[in-house]
């Protein structure tokens, strides 16, 4: 079984100027020469860590990692309840992508995106497919109604009732009914009183902690509830969902299509009860090229065992030699695995 490659410190980092005034936090590890990869975490909203270099063999990849908009280090932060997030779409996230890629002279890079990482993974790769050498995806989540619906509304809470009551709390009994719940957030996530939106961003992010691993994380659940990364966190997801992600209806699902050519792995976990596997699942039937690994005892975070292993086994296949070969692609088909048991996970 695969681990996650050892720590390791940036090479450089930097704030770029997208414009909007907005800054966005990126840093540079692993290899100068080596092949480019670009990690985009998960939220929208949650930032990078320093476990999410180790994804990839450093002797090998030119690792690039940044904060979206308004997270992590990027400024301003959201965790100000002052900060505008106007300027903070799925689409304003791609061209940041975009202006990081010429800034720091890539032609083609790697894309790697779990969560809502996966999302903006399709988004870029189905407006820039010519820029995208490879694509691994894990988590899969496209905002579709029914996506929102289950997790943020109610269709979790038959299998989590304990937990959904502790995420509820903050709304008023006559805002809980399903439908409303995401907008009653967005009321008291916009109230300027901390006594108002400090509980509600505390309740939002540590109900998405608790869930996203197969077994109890109570160290992942108590790093969420810290109060700036909290509101920051359920501000920015929040945003997103009372806007659809600024998609049309199915949008990264309807045009899988355009990336065909790119070689593609698509990694699930089957009791992901954050995003579930249906959407993983119409996205392979939309892909057919890409190679489909649905691992059977996991849930959403990207290191639980058997998820990292197929993540790790793919970044390795498709790291090539550091001119950028990519012979170690998968071949086109699918295949369905399994994997080794626990959970030790993050969000990511």
């Amino acid at each position: 079984m695969r681990q996650l490659y050892p720590p390791l410190e940036p090479n450089r980092h930097g704030l770029l100027d997208v414009g909007d005034g907005q800054q966005v936090y990126w840093e540079e590890c692993g290899s100068p020469t080596g092949k480019p990869v670009v990690f985009l975490h998960g939220g929208p909203g949650a930032g990078c860590s320093p476990a999410h270099r180790r994804l990839f063999d450093p002797a090998r990849y030119r690792i690039l990692l940044f904060d979206q908009r308004n997270c992590g280090r990027s400024l301003p932060h959201a965790g100000d309840p002052a900060t505008d997030l106007s300027a903070n779409t799925t689409w304003t996230l791609v061209d940041d992508m975009e202006r990081l890629r010429e800034h720091l002279g890539i032609d083609t890079w790697q894309v790697f995106g779990g969560s809502w990482g996966s999302a903006l993974a399709l988004a870029y790769a189905e407006t820039h497919p010519q820029r995208v050498s490879e694509l691994v995806v894990r988590g899969i989540f496209t905002l579709r109604p029914s996506e929102i619906d289950w997790f943020y509304e109610g269709g979790a809470a038959n299998i989590l009732p304990d937990l959904w009551e502790k995420y509820v709390e903050p709304v008023p009994p006559e805002a809980r009914e399903r439908g409303m719940l995401v907008p009653a957030f967005a009321r008291l996530l916009a109230d300027p009183d901390p006594a108002v939106h400090g509980p509600a961003a505390v309740a939002w992010a540590s109900w998405e902690a608790a869930s996203i691993t197969l077994l109890p994380r109570p160290d992942l659940v108590a790093a969420h509830a810290d109060p700036t990364y909290a509101l920051a966190f359920a501000r920015i997801e929040n945003h997103y969902f009372m806007h659809d992600g600024w998609l049309e209806p199915d949008q990264l699902i309807r045009d899988a299509g355009r990336l065909a050519a790119i070689p593609t792995v698509i990694v699930q976990g089957r009791y992901d009860l954050c995003t579930p596997a249906v959407t993983a699942w119409d996205l392979h039937r939309a892909l057919p090229s890409a190679e489909f690994r649905m691992i059977d005892d996991a849930g959403h975070a990207f290191d639980e065992p058997g998820i990292l292993d197929a993540l790790i086994e793919a970044t390795d296949r498709f790291a090539g030699d550091p001119s950028g070969d990519s012979s170690g692609a998968p071949a086109v088909g699918d295949a369905v695995g399994g994997a080794v048991g626990g959970a030790v996970g993050a969000a990511g």
